[in-house]
């Protein structure tokens, strides 16, 4: 029997270290998991900081170049898809720029570095004939996708109350070295943009949008060595604590926690929704598994949260992977979203609102500026 031949979409990627290896391992594995998906991936170009890394990671991975100028990549013109895993202050310069050349869009989050970029970037893509969409993968977990299906259905009734949490212990240590995360000028934000905005998205994805904000922010650690070991500091300008409190557009209230300064958290993302029929809790180093609390009569006397593996054949995403209860890992929705994704470009579903396009990073972009605006001015932001 002849193979079938399947038509190629041409990648371009920037960035190769941190979580861009996440969207490397997607591109690998997504031709043989989602084997239904008619594309095989050609990986063309990537660029990173540094020559030897990149060229490196280009031979790993099986690209065919590797280079450090960014355009290079961009206006290559095989090139059909971008995928831009770079700091954020090289999301918009080379998102629009592939825009203009008609390539289609993957960014990762934030969109922009604020709201008038991340506006600027939508601006740019709106009237094109491209796909885009923002890398908030947390989107495509079992758990996530199934925990918006019961909200939907109305199986908890109406939120009421939604608490959103994501703390780690990246920045405990006083010792930790400055980075690029946090210097305003080339994050905009700190862990507003790099951790609330994840769960202030799963806030807008699972819930609706948000109407008012406050806050409260903070520099625990004012001062970090300009690299490991190295006695000269470098100052911190961006917040590495914020607590906040969220109304959204239905009446729905909600607390928001994101800190780096949480010893002992790893990559603790949570939320809880409760509603007037029942409540849900996810927690992201639990990933397969979503807490679910019915108020149903009779009043039972077993009555409490029931915890749901949620890796059976009729759950999201259920038998794509492993048999059930075989767990998945952190990296698994990143195939999921870059699937998503191709099936848009192909013209077989649309990126919104399964995914989140660059109108809901720009959406994502107000609400973090508002809190920042809010913690800064001690007032209630209206978004």
């Amino acid at each position: 029997m002849p193979i079938r031949t399947m038509p190629t979409l041409n990648v371009g990627v920037l960035g190769y270290a941190g979580v861009a290896r996440a969207h490397l391992n997607a591109l690998k594995k997504l031709p043989y998991i989602f084997w239904s998906t008619p594309v095989r991936f050609r990986l063309v170009g990537i660029a990173g900081r540094s020559p030897s890394g990149v060229e490196d990671v280009a031979r790993r991975y099986g690209f065919e170049y590797g280079v450090t100028d960014w355009r290079r990549v961009v206006e290559d013109p095989q090139i059909e898809l971008l995928i831009n895993c770079a700091p954020n202050d090289t999301h918009a310069g080379p998102c629009l720029a592939a825009a203009a050349l008609g390539k289609h869009l993957l960014c990762e989050k934030p969109l922009g570095r604020d709201t008038g970029e991340a506006r600027r970037m939508w601006d740019g893509v709106r009237r094109r004939p491209v796909c885009h969409q923002v890398s908030f993968n947390y989107r495509f977990i079992p758990a996530v996708r199934f925990a918006r299906e019961l909200i939907q259905a109305g199986e908890i009734g109406e939120i009421v109350h939604f608490r959103m949490r994501y703390t780690d212990d990246s920045l405990s240590d006083p010792s930790t070295p400055h980075t690029w995360r946090q210097e305003r000028r080339r994050a905009g934000s700190g862990v507003v943009g790099d951790l609330a905005s994840h769960v202030l998205d799963l806030g807008r994805f699972l819930v609706g949008e948000f109407r008012n904000v406050c806050g409260f922010s903070r520099i625990v650690v004012p001062r970090r060595p300009a690299r490991p070991g190295a006695r000269r500091m470098k100052p911190v300008d961006v917040e590495d604590c914020f607590v906040g409190a969220v109304e959204f557009a239905t009446g729905a209230l909600g607390t928001l926690e994101a800190s780096g300064c949480c010893p002992g958290q790893k990559n603790f993302l949570t939320f809880e929704a409760n509603g007037t029929r029942g409540s849900l809790r996810f927690n992201l180093e639990r990933l397969n598994e979503l807490e679910v609390f019915r108020a149903e009569p009779p009043v039972r006397r077993d009555r409490g949260f029931k915890t749901v593996l949620v890796t059976d054949a009729d759950h999201p995403y259920g038998g794509r992977w492993w048999p059930s209860g075989h767990i998945l890992g952190w990296e698994h929705p990143f195939v999921h979203q870059l699937h998503h994704l191709v099936q848009a470009i192909l013209g077989n579903g649309a990126v919104a609102p399964l995914a989140a396009t660059f109108a809901d990073g720009y959406a994502n972009a107000r609400v973090c500026d508002a809190m920042l605006l809010a913690a800064r001015t001690g007032r209630r932001i209206r978004v």
